[in-house]
């Protein structure tokens, strides 16, 4: 990879995983519109744990202090509201995790197409924009129920497949069940920790196995890059989200999926 790769590969992580735009999607596409090289296991883990460290950061208040209620909940009894955000979050993740791991295989081998990205781009754009429509936007984080959780983690499972966007599933969902916007988006911030650790764990074991050879100055270009524009990214997103609400990012997807069959016609 050169440097240009590495900046815009960067940069599209980043900012795509918590869109709902798909960065999956998005970090497919260069290889296939323009013929680039395939980033590598090293690359995706480098962007991994860049995007993780940005969530961290951003959410580190809520993190410390759920990760302090669960704890106290599970070693000494003490029930709280920040505890049941946790379990709500381990409830959520565990689907994905399931199926994922189950799943890996089957889905590189059918999912991964220029036609099946084109497809989902454009059918869970618009399902996104019918929950942003329809949702009725009054319940918040304290009345994140488990039984909820677990949908809203099933839904995010359908993200496995590529174009479809795991916070645009994950936030489609919660407006489905009557969450407001900004819990919607927040919950999916906070699913989207666990999964990516795993993930940036899974293809760290990966690429220890193969034992390929790592190209470090890329790889913490890499990290940093998209550290920042995630950081950057979540910010802004839930600073206009309530304003400017799911319709920029629909339209976005329905201009991106009909580009996409027109290239591949």
């Amino acid at each position: 990879m050169d440097w240009f790769h590495v900046v815009v590969l960067s940069f599209i992580q980043g900012i795509s995983e918590f869109l709902p735009v798909s960065s999956s999607a998005h970090l497919i596409l260069p290889s296939q519109l323009f013929g680039w090289p395939d980033q590598g296991l090293a690359f995706d883990v480098a962007v991994h744990v860049g995007t993780l460290l940005a969530v961290l950061m951003a959410f580190r208040k809520d993190v410390i202090a759920i990760l302090g209620g669960w704890f106290a909940h599970v070693f000494k009894r003490r029930p709280s509201e920040e505890a049941r955000i946790g379990w709500a979050v381990i409830a959520a993740t565990l689907p994905a995790g399931i199926l994922g791991f189950l799943g890996d295989d089957l889905i590189s081998s059918y999912a991964r197409s220029g036609l099946v990205i084109a497809t989902t781009t454009i059918l869970f754009g618009l399902l996104l924009w019918w929950a942003d429509v329809k949702g009725i936007r009054k319940l918040v984080m304290s009345q994140m129920t488990l039984k909820n959780a677990v949908l809203i983690g099933f839904a995010q499972a359908l993200a496995l497949i590529p174009g479809t966007s795991r916070s645009g599933i994950t936030i489609t969902a919660a407006l489905l069940l009557g969450y407001t916007r900004q819990t919607a988006a927040r919950f999916s911030f906070l699913m989207s920790i666990p999964l990516i650790l795993a993930a940036g764990l899974f293809k760290g074991i990966e690429l220890a196995e193969t034992g390929a050879d790592a190209h470090w100055l890329p790889i913490m270009g890499g990290v940093v890059l998209s550290f920042l524009s995630a950081l950057a990214c979540i910010k802004l997103f839930l600073a206009a989200l309530d304003r400017i609400g799911m319709l920029p990012f629909v339209i976005y997807r329905m201009i991106l999926g009909i580009f996409l069959f027109i290239t591949l016609a």
